[in-house]
């Protein structure tokens, strides 16, 4: 069975927009993969790592360890051997608390790929590929994330584009979010379960479009 890592933050964790309730595994994108991929006769685990308010690689000043840099090759480790790491990070970059441009979110998810391949894992171990994935465009921040994302829509303009080219550079493979799903209108920043479904199948295509799992059934 191959394991795929989803290392993210409440996007993927499941946050019902304006509301502190989750949804269930089945309803959440990495979840909505999981299943997608046995349809096409995969056996596939995709683990769940997502922290709500985690950033690339900057600290919270409020909460710790946000910091999306700390116990990464830790976790590739325990986890190992992983087929995927699937990195969905980003927009905490641009809470009201930062003055981060794209740019230097870019290059925060660049740490964290080169990161992913300095962990300590076992010898022989595959070093597993990592997937970016830009997260959908921010919308007009409300209710409970007004004040946390206030001109965060506007601070994050770009950030697809950004992404795409240092997953090029790195020569990792790159999805955008945004192609096919929008951020919910209650909040404008978190995903609601019609959209969790949208990514979840079209990750599945990417996938298997892109050979990233190797040869299929």
């Amino acid at each position: 069975m191959q394991q795929i890592l989803v290392y993210s933050d409440s996007a993927t964790w499941g946050i019902v927009p304006n509301t502190r309730r989750r949804l269930e595994f089945e309803q959440r994108w990495p979840g909505v993969l999981e299943m997608a991929l046995a349809r096409q006769g995969r056996r596939v685990r995709v683990i769940e790592d997502c922290l709500n308010g985690r950033r690339t690689a900057w600290e919270d000043p409020f909460k710790p360890g946000r910091n999306g840099l700390e116990g990464l090759a830790q976790r590739i480790e325990s986890h190992s051997p992983l087929a995927l790491v699937v990195l969905m990070l980003g927009t905490n970059d641009f809470q009201s608390v930062h003055t981060l441009t794209p740019f230097h979110s870019a290059q925060g998810i660049a740490a964290l790929a080169q990161e992913i391949r300095r962990a300590p894992i076992e010898p022989g171990m595959p070093v597993p590929p990592v997937l970016i994935i830009a997260p959908p465009r921010l919308g007009e921040a409300k209710g409970t994330m007004a004040h946390k994302f206030a001109g965060a829509a506007r601070r994050a303009e770009g950030l697809a584009g950004a992404y795409r080219v240092v997953a090029s550079e790195l020569g990792c493979d790159f999805f955008d979010a945004g192609s096919v799903i929008n951020v919910s209108p209650l909040d404008g920043i978190h995903l609601d379960a019609a959209e969790h479904r949208t990514l979840g199948e079209a990750l599945a295509t990417h996938l298997e479009r892109a050979g990233t799992l190797g040869p299929g059934p």
